[in-house]
C-alpha cells in the first residue's frame, strides 16, 4: 500500500503574441508553462492481479508494486486503517485509487467489498472520491454507473496501444476498436477517462506510439500516462527477449517520442501525470533491459521544452506548424547524437522561464545544454521568472 500525489507539469496552450516588427526590434512570442495546483491528494492501494483473467506478457505487479501476495481483506484493511488515521490528524480528504490488477473484472464478493470500504469512508469525510484502472475488454455501462453511484469518478483504462498488430503481439486479448468502444463508454457514463499507454511494447512501432496519443486525445481522454515497455524478470516478455525475439526500445529514442507524445498531449490541455514505472527496489531488481530510468518525467519535459522553443523560432522563420515540430524533433535527435550543431537552426534573442522549469532545463549532467546553445539561449540570455508566463524574444 503506498501513498502518492500524482502530479504533472503541462504547457496551457495560450495564442501566441507577436509585437509588430515595425514597432519594435524584435519578436516576442509568449506562452504559458502551468503547473496544475495539487487540489486534491491520491492514496493510493494496489490490488496486485486481484481481478486479472491471465497475466500479460510484460507485467510483473508484484515487483512494479513493491507488494507480494496478501489477501485482499487485509490490504482494504490497512487501507482504510490509514486513510481513517489521516482523518484523525486532520489532514483533508484525499481521492482513494485502486491500481492494479482489473477493478471491474474482481469476484463479485471482492467488488462488493471494495465498493462499501469506499461508501463508508466516504461517510465519515475520509476520501472524497474514488478512481480505479482496468482492461477495456472488461466493463460495461450497467457497471460504471454502478461505480459512479459508489463514488468513482475516474476510470483509467489499460489500453497500452490501439495498434492491433502490437496488441495482437501482446496477447492482449482485445483490438483497438474495443479499446476505442471502451473509452466511449466511460466518458458516456459521465466519468473522467484516464489512458495509459505502454510505448515499445512487443509489436510497437515509433509511429504507433504518436498515433496512440492521438487517438486517446480524440476520444475525449481527461490524462494520460506513459509506461516504456521494461523486461522484468519472470515474465514472458523476458522469455522472448533471451531468446532474441524482442527488442524494447532504446532509452534515446523513448526520450524523443515521449516528449513529442507530452507536447500533442499539451496542446490539447490534457495533463500526463505519469511517465515511467515508480522505482520500487523489487522491480530494479527484476529489471533485464528497457528504457529505465529514475529521471525519465524530468529528461522528457526538458526535451518538451525545447521543442515547443525550438518550433515557435521556426514558425517565426515562416514554417508551417506541422512541419515545424517535426523538423524541431529531427534537430534535436541530432545534436544530443553528435553534438554537432546543424546550419540553418533558428536563434533566440533571450528566453524568460518560470523558475518551476530549473529542475528540467538543461537536464541531468546538463545534456540539453549545448542543444539550448544552438537556439542562443546560453545562460546569460535565460532569464528566471515568478509566475507561469514564458516570453521568447527574436531578433528582428
Amino acid at each position: 500500500m503506498h501513498f502518492r500525489q500524482d502530479f504533472c507539469l503541462r504547457v496551457k496552450p495560450a495564442k501566441p503574441c507577436y509585437c509588430s516588427l515595425s514597432a519594435m526590434s524584435r519578436v516576442s512570442l509568449t506562452f504559458l508553462w502551468e503547473i496544475p495546483a495539487r487540489t486534491v491528494p491520491v492514496f493510493s492501494v494496489f490490488i496486485p492481479f486481484f481481478g486479472c483473467p491471465r497475466r500479460c506478457v510484460f507485467c510483473s505487479q508484484h515487483d512494479q508494486t513493491g507488494q507480494q501476495a496478501v489477501p485482499l481483506d487485509e490490504i482494504l484493511a490497512r487501507a482504510a486503517a490509514g486513510l481513517r488515521s489521516r482523518r484523525t490528524q486532520g489532514r483533508p480528504p484525499a481521492e482513494l485509487a485502486f491500481y492494479g490488477g482489473t477493478f471491474t473484472a474482481l469476484a463479485p464478493r471482492d467488488l462488493d467489498a471494495c465498493l462499501d470500504m469506499a461508501d463508508s469512508l466516504r461517510r465519515d469525510g475520509c476520501i472524497t472520491r474514488f478512481r480505479c484502472s482496468t482492461r477495456p475488454d472488461c466493463l460495461d455501462a450497467a457497471l460504471l454507473a454502478r461505480l459512479r453511484r459508489h463514488g468513482c469518478r475516474t476510470v483509467e483504462l489499460g489500453i497500452q496501444s490501439f495498434s492491433d498488430t502490437a496488441l495482437q503481439a501482446a496477447e492482449r486479448h482485445y483490438s483497438g476498436r474495443q479499446a476505442a468502444g471502451a473509452c466511449r463508454l466511460v466518458r458516456d457514463a459521465g466519468l473522467a477517462l484516464g489512458v495509459q499507454l505502454l510505448p515499445g511494447m512487443p509489436g510497437h512501432e515509433p509511429e504507433d506510439f504518436l498515433a496512440d496519443v492521438r487517438r486517446a486525445l480524440a476520444l475525449g481522454a481527461d490524462m494520460l500516462r506513459f509506461y516504456p515497455c521494461l523486461v522484468l524478470a519472470g515474465t514472458e516478455l523476458a522469455r522472448r527477449w533471451q531468446q532474441g525475439l524482442y527488442t524494447p526500445w532504446p532509452l534515446p529514442l523513448t526520450l524523443s517520442l515521449l516528449a513529442r507524445g507530452w507536447l500533442d498531449a499539451r496542446r490539447a490541455g490534457v495533463p500526463v501525470i505519469r511517465m515511467g514505472l515508480a522505482p520500487e527496489p523489487g522491480m530494479e531488481a527484476a529489471l533485464l533491459a528497457g528504457p529505465a530510468d529514475r529521471n525519465l518525467g524530468g529528461r522528457v519535459l526538458g526535451r518538451a521544452l525545447w521543442l515547443h522553443v525550438c518550433a515557435c523560432l521556426l514558425r517565426a522563420r515562416g514554417e508551417e506548424a506541422a512541419r515545424s515540430e517535426v523538423r524541431a524533433a529531427a534537430l534535436l535527435d541530432a545534436l544530443l547524437a553528435d553534438g554537432e550543431v546543424p546550419g540553418g537552426l533558428p536563434r533566440a534573442r533571450a528566453l524568460y522561464l518560470p523558475r518551476a522549469c530549473q529542475g528540467f532545463f538543461r537536464g541531468p549532467g546538463d545534456e540539453l545544454g549545448r542543444a539550448w546553445a544552438a537556439l542562443g539561449i546560453t545562460r546569460r540570455a535565460l532569464v528566471w521568472t515568478a509566475g507561469q508566463a514564458a516570453c521568447l524574444h527574436l531578433d528582428a
